[in-house]
């Protein structure tokens, strides 16, 4: 399964972005998919995870902002980020599993990652 996210950039306290992870999988519709974030510096961190048929999870950090979409028919996922702050800079990457899990080692594929720059 490869997976290509896209979307990040540079943004100001208060805007949004819409980050993408496209997948290759013929099987996407049977895979969980989270997507987590990494700081400099940082251990990379749980942001967001969408089942199989949709049911979403936020880290507390993101909730309420942050909303996680797929779309079976383009075999892709999404999250929508609104009201960025300077501490959701990271570098974002998309990740899918056969097991939603809020840690990282239970995903078996992950993309390159995309940056997200908030400035203040």
């Amino acid at each position: 399964v490869q997976l290509v996210e896209s979307g990040g950039g540079l943004v100001q306290t208060g805007g949004s972005l819409r980050l993408s992870c496209a997948t290759s999988t013929q099987t996407f519709s049977s895979y969980d998919f989270g997507w987590f974030r990494q700081a400099p510096a940082k251990e990379r961190e749980f942001v967001s995870a969408i089942t199989w048929n949709g049911d979403g999870y936020y880290s507390d950090s993101v909730k309420g902002r942050f909303t996680i979409s797929r779309d079976n028919r383009r075999d892709t996922v999404y999250l929508q980020m609104n009201s960025l702050k300077p501490e959701d800079t990271a570098v974002y990457y998309c990740a899918a599993t056969t097991q939603l899990t809020t840690t990282p080692a239970s995903y078996d594929y992950w993309g390159q990652g995309t940056q997200v720059t908030v400035s203040s």
